[in-house]
């Protein structure tokens, strides 16, 4: 008989009555609309639904992604749209699957005028982006209360194990408070090497994680993700943000079943 593992106590955050970090893994379900007025109308339905435990807006998706202004101005009605959900805004570039590119610089000044006005809970920042600018984000969201999940994404392939714990720290060694990685599978190998690797992580790190892969064939790593660590997976109602993303009322129902030992009734 070997000795159980003790695994690091995670730092938990705490937002609008939803705790990331304990428990079943908390569901993400994003915005995706191109126009102010979609935006609004999918916010309001992702706000009523009960299964939804954060509202991912995605504004690189919307015609107005570069106008720093006209986002602030849509900031708070769509907090308002959400029903008190917390709110996660990410402008995901096109380098890494997003709808819309924008240089450092641009990227830097977006989020640190959205960063001021209070325009969302928690930021979502590329890893990869210029080093001094991501570090200038994460001060600035730190500085105003709220917290960072720092992301990568792959589209096209999986790295090993080892490369995928290796971006996973340095997430964390630039302040994340969330460690996100999204990779692309070409077989069931690769699912399992974002399993081990976020397994690895939750023996070592005191962070949330939001690993997955992506597609069919990792859609089993957004079911029983909770049993290598993860805290967050997402889900979908109605258009998706990538490909392998479930309805989030089929989601929650498994999550469910599996955290209460296969009954999705305790």
């Amino acid at each position: 008989m070997t000795d159980a593992i003790t695994l690091p106590a995670v730092r938990t955050i705490a937002v609008k009555g939803v705790v990331i970090g304990e428990g079943m893994p908390r569901i993400i379900v994003p915005i995706t609309a191109a126009s102010a007025a979609g935006a609004l109308a999918q916010a309001g339905r992702i706000g009523a639904n009960a299964d939804t435990d954060v509202v991912e807006w995605r504004i690189d998706y919307l015609d107005i992604a570069g106008d720093a202004q006209a986002l602030i101005e849509l900031a708070p009605q769509v907090a308002a749209a959400v029903n008190g959900k917390p709110v996660l805004l990410t402008f995901r570039t096109r380098s890494e699957g997003g709808a819309a590119a924008i240089d450092d610089a641009g990227y830097g000044r977006l989020y640190a005028a959205l960063i001021q006005a209070g325009a969302a809970d928690l930021y979502d920042v590329e890893m990869c982006r210029d080093q001094a600018v991501v570090r200038q984000i994460v001060a600035a969201a730190h500085a105003a209360g709220a917290w960072i999940v720092m992301s990568n994404h792959d589209f096209q392939a999986t790295p090993d194990t080892a490369e995928i714990v290796s971006r996973l720290r340095r997430q964390q060694a630039l302040g994340a408070d969330v460690l996100k990685i999204a990779v692309m599978p070409h077989d069931p190998g690769d699912v399992l090497k974002l399993l081990a690797a976020t397994w690895q992580l939750r023996q070592s790190s005191d962070r949330p994680l939001l690993t997955m892969s992506m597609g069919p064939l990792g859609a089993v790593s957004r079911l029983a993700g909770a049993t290598f660590g993860q805290a967050l997976t997402f889900g979908m109602l109605g258009a998706g943000s990538a490909p392998g993303q479930i309805e989030v009322g089929t989601l929650r129902a498994i999550l469910t079943a599996l955290d209460h030992g296969g009954s999705a009734t305790p």
